[in-house]
């Protein structure tokens, strides 16, 4: 079973989240665990403060390191270890590459959801393997980018899916964006679902869907594109029909 904790001050909300929809029919057939630990649950106060002034003065608050050790360390000595991520805007871009890498190489993964001005720093160097950040953006907190990475991970763990098409011929899978979907009614608002999808010819249809996530990728991500080594005879002869589509060829 594959295991993920999120480390959080909303655990109602996202545990909730997490155990709904697929990923909830995922944990009651056991291919998955998903938990959400408040972490207000394991100060020593009684006011349940997990943050204080920062050293040095300035605007905020940052997360205190205990609250955060405590609640860490319950998960390691209750679960075992597990890879630890804390969510923060310092980190690595995530991308479906970190996702692939997160459900290869680990079963048990602990994200760690920060807030106010960030955590105690010596919690990071001391329990932390990785940051992630969902981009170059600042949010209010790190549930949002938790459920995320926690989200695109599970639905790779076997089990989870019906089958491996479902997450392998999406975008991003192998430096594609997905084709164009469509679905009945076969015309809605004057515009048609393209005849060849209709044909019931498999590989015509295929090969559509292979050219149009070529031509989507090409026009909405430039940079991905330019890394794509499209090198197979079938997609080098459709790399000439969109070029000669483009300059009015054809």
């Amino acid at each position: 079973m594959y295991s993920i904790d999120i480390m959080t001050l909303f655990s109602d909300t996202v545990g909730d989240m997490m155990n709904e929809s697929i990923l909830g029919r995922a944990q009651e057939r056991d291919f998955l665990r998903i938990e959400a630990h408040q972490i207000r649950d394991y100060t020593l106060n009684k006011q349940k403060q997990v943050d204080d002034y920062p050293y040095g003065g300035g605007r905020g608050a940052v997360m205190q390191a205990d609250p955060l050790y405590q609640c860490w360390k319950h998960i390691v000595d209750r679960y075992g270890p597990g890879h630890t991520i804390y969510l923060s805007p310092a980190g690595v871009t995530f991308t479906q590459a970190h996702a692939r890498r997160l459900v290869r190489d680990y079963d048990h993964l602990i994200l760690v959801c920060g807030h106010y001005e960030g955590i105690d720093e010596r919690f990071i160097e001391e329990c932390v393997d990785e940051e992630i950040s969902l981009g170059d953006f600042v949010l209010t907190g790190g549930e949002i980018p938790a459920m995320a990475v926690a989200d695109a991970v599970a639905r790779m763990v076997p089990g989870v899916l019906p089958d491996e098409e479902c997450f392998t011929d999406e975008s991003h899978w192998n430096g594609l964006l997905e084709y164009p979907q469509y679905s009945r009614p076969e015309e809605w608002h004057g515009r048609k679902v393209p005849p060849i999808l209709r044909s019931g010819d498999h590989k015509k249809i295929a090969r559509w869907r292979r050219k149009q996530s070529i031509l989507r990728t090409k026009q909405r991500r430039p940079d991905m594109f330019a890394k794509l080594e499209l090198t197979s005879k079938e997609d080098r002869a459709i790399l000439a029909e969109i070029e000669a589509e483009e300059q009015g060829e054809v």
